[in-house]
């Protein structure tokens, strides 16, 4: 029985959310106003070509179009790309919320792991001295990135489970050790120089000549996701011990167990979301993924997560990462001062937290 409501909950909790995705882009799209731009069409060869037009007088000159700058191929193909790096760690995110914990390193360990990744890419990219052997120095690259990232993931969770000390404190102390790690690695410099094969396949590109597997992997994480908390006894023990983790102790779950896998998880989304990255911008720098932490956050609390614990869904983060990230995108379409941005951000996170707070309170009156 409580398994339904759960699951019920969740359902309303998330068509809730998609019905606050569909006004915004509704609202972007009325008010947002339209742009003109060169336009462009798919060749025999598959590849996007831009149009070029002769006037009367035989003067040839490049065609342009007039398209809505919310509601167009272009824009929701970056919007998509955009909000998977944010949508990726959300998830991972979530499990540690619904764990009742709290992880500020997302964006430290984002940009470690990416880091050290483009130590090893550049080390078999074209300038680099194992050029010869690019796919081996790709593969490489990407179990680095993504080993990275669930190290320092279970680093975090051993250490709140052995020291017994709140994951606030530890995960803030780490936060500055990996970006620090980092920094001394890269000496604040960027690095570039990635084998082709490997940037090549995060960047393929469909017969329409949009980006899709930023898409396609945030879509595969967060069905994993969303199988292992719904359908596992893995993910009933989660929510039961973000519930209540002293009865579930004493039920005999095993909550250290717990605690440090969904720090593994955390750790894990991040390293994916900076393989996603490397590939798609070429480089890294010890900088990268700063303030990730905010975005992330916002993205597991406004999908529904509770600060408190107990409650979260994969699917919810996934769409409050798009909400984040349709505010965002929201605040540069309509001309506002992209300065308001975090300041909105802050607001509805707060304003999530709140709601969250008067659902708990609301669900203790019922009788």
């Amino acid at each position: 029985m409580s398994s339904f409501v759960l699951s019920k909950h969740l359902r309303l909790a998330e068509a809730g959310l998609l019905v606050v995705v569909v006004v915004l882009g509704a609202l972007l799209t009325l008010f947002g106003g339209s742009v003109e731009r060169p336009r462009f069409e798919t060749g025999p060869d598959g590849q996007r070509q831009r149009v070029f037009q002769t006037d009367a007088e035989g003067n040839r000159t490049a065609a342009r179009e007039r398209v809505n700058k919310f509601l167009n191929a272009e824009n929701l193909t970056q919007l998509a790309k955009d909000t998977s790096f944010f949508a990726i760690m959300a998830v991972g995110m979530t499990f540690v919320v619904i764990a009742g914990q709290i992880d500020l390193s997302v964006g430290a360990v984002y940009a470690l792991a990416g880091v050290l990744a483009a130590q090893v890419f550049h080390a078999f990219g074209p300038e680099g001295p194992s050029a010869h052997s690019g796919t081996a120095g790709a593969w490489l690259g990407c179990l680095v990135c993504l080993g990275t990232g669930l190290c320092c993931g279970l680093a975090n969770g051993a250490m709140s489970v052995a020291l017994r000390v709140h994951p606030f404190i530890i995960t803030l102390g780490t936060m500055a050790i990996y970006r620090g790690v980092a920094f001394v690695l890269t000496h604040g410099l960027s690095i570039g120089g990635f084998p082709e094969g490997f940037r090549a396949g995060v960047k393929w590109t469909s017969p329409g000549g949009l980006t899709l597997v930023p898409l396609g992997v945030m879509l595969l994480v967060a069905m994993a996701g969303g199988v292992w908390l719904s359908r596992t006894v893995a993910g009933r023990r989660l929510y039961a011990v973000g519930g209540n983790e002293t009865a579930s102790r004493f039920s005999g779950i095993r909550t250290g167990r717990v605690k440090l896998g969904v720090f593994a998880v955390s750790g894990l989304t991040a390293g994916i979301a900076a393989l996603l990255s490397l590939g798609y911008y070429g480089s890294a720098t010890s900088a990268d993924g700063n303030g990730y932490e905010l975005n992330v956050i916002a993205a597991a609390v406004v999908g529904g997560a509770s600060l408190n614990g107990g409650r979260g869904s994969a699917f919810g983060a996934l769409l409050g990462a798009l909400i984040i990230q349709l505010i965002s995108s929201g605040i540069v379409i309509l001309g506002i001062d992209q300065n308001y941005s975090q300041i909105i951000i802050g607001a509805v996170v707060i304003l999530a937290v709140l709601l969250d707070q008067a659902n708990r309170w609301l669900g203790r009156r019922r009788p």
